[in-house]
Parts: structure tokens; sequence; C-alpha cells
């Protein structure tokens, strides 16, 4: 009986002394927290979705106590909202951001782009894409298993089975770029929704020059630089045989989108169809009037150069 009796004494005692240790050895080395952190964390949407570029709320809550301002923490899934009240919070200023939203920039549909051969693996763009360049001759364009659309966790994006290509809905896209992480093949860019919902954007990523793209996509940019000698707002930029349309110049005049061949240029939320001939009446005037323009010009410093000579 004695032995039993010692036997708890002794573990009831070397259970205490170890808690006292673990307590100081706790009080110790234990990190204080701003209390902010956790007020901010109360505010933020939740879904850590990696949409700041931080591993969820509360990193992202985190980094922006320590840091001296805002000017590098966004929350695209909270907006502008939800970063007014972390700003006061912590005391700083924010600026509004224009919202945003994904676009895809690949058109290549069924009809546009043919299927070649048949895939019958694992449903995975990611693994599609290590194995070979995808279903049909574009090796730049979706590969239609929906990575894109798993990776969502809002429901904003899904797989249109008429083209085979993501669809997304701009009324819950939040813009956090978990479905352009996604992508292998880099066909979803996030871009600013435009004032009232309307933008233009080339729904084409094929960098191949414009014969090859052609015949691997009915639908492809083939570099013919039309939209870009067509722009006068210097909103059209070449790279790697590809155009490219810079929101931030675009006036949306939709000129780029009614000239070009294939259609690569896509516009969303205008409030009535384009009328392409009216547009490319408007653009020959133009052209004509300048043509006139330079030409009297020429005509006018004629006299003064054969003096010169």
């Amino acid at each position: 009986m004695s032995a039993i009796l010692w036997t708890i004494i002794i573990i009831a005692t070397l259970g205490l002394v170890l808690a006292v240790v673990l307590y100081l050895v706790a009080e110790r080395f234990k990190v204080e927290e701003d209390p902010r952190i956790d007020e901010i964390e109360k505010v933020m949407p939740g879904a850590n979705c990696g949409g700041c570029g931080f591993a969820g709320c509360r990193a992202f809550a985190d980094t922006a106590v320590k840091a001296p301002n805002l000017d590098a923490n966004y929350c695209p899934v909270g907006g502008n909202e939800v970063m007014k009240k972390v700003a006061a919070i912590l005391g700083y200023e924010v600026q509004e951001k224009a919202p945003e939203i994904a676009v895809v920039r690949c058109n290549g549909n069924c009809e546009a782009r043919p299927r070649i051969n048949e895939y019958d693996g694992y449903a995975s763009c990611r693994v599609k894409a290590a194995l070979y360049s995808g279903d049909t001759a574009c090796s730049f364009g979706c590969l239609g298993c929906g990575d894109c659309v798993n990776a969502c966790q809002f429901g904003a994006i899904s797989m249109d089975p008429a083209t085979g290509l993501p669809v997304v809905d701009q009324e819950k896209c939040t813009a956090c770029g978990a479905c352009a992480k996604a992508c292998p093949k880099n066909i979803i860019e996030i871009r600013p929704k435009g004032p009232r919902g309307m933008r233009l954007w080339v729904s084409c990523m094929n960098k191949d020059k414009g014969p090859a793209a052609k015949k691997a996509c009915a639908n492809a940019c083939i570099g013919c630089s039309i939209c870009f000698n067509t722009c006068t707002h210097g909103a059209i930029v070449f790279e790697n045989n590809l155009a490219y349309i810079d929101p931030a110049k675009c006036k949306l005049c939709r000129e780029c989108e009614a000239m070009c061949p294939t259609g690569a240029i896509h516009a969303t939320g205008f409030p009535k169809p384009l009328d392409k001939d009216a547009v490319k009446a408007r653009i020959r005037e133009r052209n004509t009037k300048a043509a006139e323009a330079k030409k009297a010009a020429e005509a006018a410093a004629e006299p003064q150069k054969k003096e010169e000579e």
C-alpha cells in the first residue's frame, strides 16, 4: 500500500515540477502579439485565398500591422470597404483601388481550334501541361480540364461545355487571383473591371507568327498590327507577335475591336453592340483628313524649301 502511495506522490510531484518548468519557459519565450492583429483579422473576409499575396487573412493582418503604410497591402476579396476598416484600426490612410476581375485570354473554342488528338489521363490542366502541349495545334491555349474552376472558392468560374472554355461570372468574381495561379498556360489575367464594367482585352496568348497562329486557331491574334496602327491613344503594345491592351491607357473607343480581322479582341459591359461599319467609316474619315492635312502642310512648306535651296 505504501509503495502505491509513494508512486502517486512522486508522479504528482514530478507533474507539478514539469508544469512549473513549462510555465516558466513559456513566459520566458512567449511572443507578445499586437492586439490590432486580432482586430484586423475580424474585419477580414476570412477567405484565406491568398489573393493578397500572403498565406491567409491572419498573415495579411500581421504584415499590415508591421508595415509603415498600406501601399503594399490590399485585400482583393474585401475590396475598398474592408481596407477602409483596416486603415481605421491602424490609423492609416488608404487609397481606393479600381475594382478588378478575372478575364480569360483564350477564345479557342471547339470550332476555331479543333482537336488533333485525345487526352486520356488524369483530368488536370497542370498534369496535362506537364505531359504535352495539349489536344489542339495551339500550344498556348486553354487545356479545358478546369483547374481554374477547382481553385475558385467563390463559384465564380465554370467551364462552358459548348466552347470548352472557362467563363467568369462577374457578379461572383472577387479578383483573388486563385484561378490565374492555377492555370499552367497563364491565360487568365486579373484586369480592372473598367468604368461601369466596360472593358476590352485581347483574348489570345498565342505567340506564334501570324500564319502558324491562324492555322492553329481561327480566332488567334496574328500579330498583324492593325489594332496598333488604329489606336490613337497608345494603348496597344506588341511583344512576341502578340497584341496587348493596356487598361490604363485604353479609352474604350472600340476601334481596335472593329478592325481586328480575327475577332481576337473582346469587349464586355458596353450598353450597345458594336457597329463595325460605322466605326470603320469614322476611321476612314479620320485617316482621309489626316492625309489631306499632311498634303496641305507639305504644299505650304514647298516654297520655303525652294527658297532655302
